[in-house]
């Protein structure tokens, strides 16, 4: 990994890190996961990042600023639903839900749950509440809310390149954003989850459910929170077969983008964009994407109780 040595052009924005950008091997090599392949190189200029996700006070400010309604919160068209009993259409978000017992992990919808009253200022559902998690990540944010708020604040959202290349701390091909070990000293330095999923998270870690954003240490770079606690937004539309595109394209992606359009074979009618960082839902036994070079995907309306986001800023020139 090169990291480049430029120095900050400028004072640190408030609350921002300065990434100097460099060139990177991308992607899992050794991890299983076939969308994360095949690892090839990729340079990226220098650009801000904020050093924790977007918190519940931060974007409550934003909401107060701007009276913004999130997707979740917003009634729903009975035409976006045929067939549906309009007295089903209530705005709601997928909250996450231990199942009593051990389960087979070969269907979601056993621990996930459509929640009505669900939002990032219910993150439960009704009567949960934020009041104790002003510095916890927010949630339920879907992509058209991150961009909102985006735009409020004079930011973007992060390349799914600019992400990874932050995540990894100036530390080349290594499986977390803080080493080759999922903790150090047996220590953990990452919200995820340890015991049976998805019926029993231990709490080793000090948390079940989100952490405050700087509970963890930073990586290399001085950021929080680039692996567990809560899935982020990148601005890429997700396709799995893009990083074999930019491999077979040249020796150096520069910049990437992503790809022009989205597209999941395993459901091919949903718009998806990349997720990166993984979650405190994250374990070896699912998920296990707080692997650094590993990727995730959401439908860009869906919100959940583990996504939020945090953003960049460009270097003017």
């Amino acid at each position: 990994m090169h990291v480049n040595a430029a120095a900050a052009p400028t004072p640190a924005p408030t609350g921002m890190v300065w990434v100097a950008g460099g060139t990177f091997w991308m992607g899992c090599e050794g991890c299983g996961m076939p969308d994360a392949l095949p690892a090839h190189l990729v340079s990226v200029n220098g650009f801000w990042m904020d050093r924790t996700p977007v918190t519940n006070a931060e974007f409550q400010r934003f909401v107060r600023a701007t009276r913004f309604i999130t997707v979740p919160e917003r009634e729903l068209d009975p035409r976006d639903f045929p067939g549906v009993p309009r007295d089903k259409l209530v705005p709601g978000s997928a909250v996450f839900h231990p199942t009593s017992q051990p389960v087979p992990l070969d269907d979601p919808l056993q621990w996930w749950r459509y929640t009505p009253g669900a939002s990032w200022r219910h993150p439960e559902g009704p009567g949960s509440s934020i009041r104790d998690r002003a510095d916890h990540p927010v949630v339920h944010i879907a992509f058209e809310d991150a961009l909102a708020y985006a735009q409020w604040a004079g930011k973007r959202l992060p390349t799914e390149a600019e992400f990874e290349f932050a995540a990894r701390g100036g530390l080349d091909r290594n499986l977390y954003p803080w080493g080759n070990e999922l903790t150090l000293g047996g220590k953990a330095v990452a919200n995820t989850w340890q015991g049976q999923f998805p019926a029993s998270d231990r709490g080793d870690d000090g948390y079940v459910g989100t952490s405050p954003v700087t509970a963890f240490p930073p990586n290399g770079f001085g950021l929080y929170d680039m692996g567990g606690n809560v899935w982020q937004w990148c601005a890429d539309w997700y396709r799995p077969d893009h990083y074999a595109v930019l491999a077979k394209a040249g020796p150096v992606a520069r910049n990437p983008q992503g790809p022009s359009e989205g597209f999941d074979p395993q459901e091919p009618g949903a718009a998806k964009r990349v997720l990166r960082g993984g979650s405190y839902l994250c374990t070896d036994q699912y998920c296990a994407r707080y692997l650094v070079g590993s990727r995730g995907k959401s439908e860009v309306s869906s919100g959940a109780s583990n996504l939020g986001f945090r953003l960049v800023r460009s270097v003017s020139r």
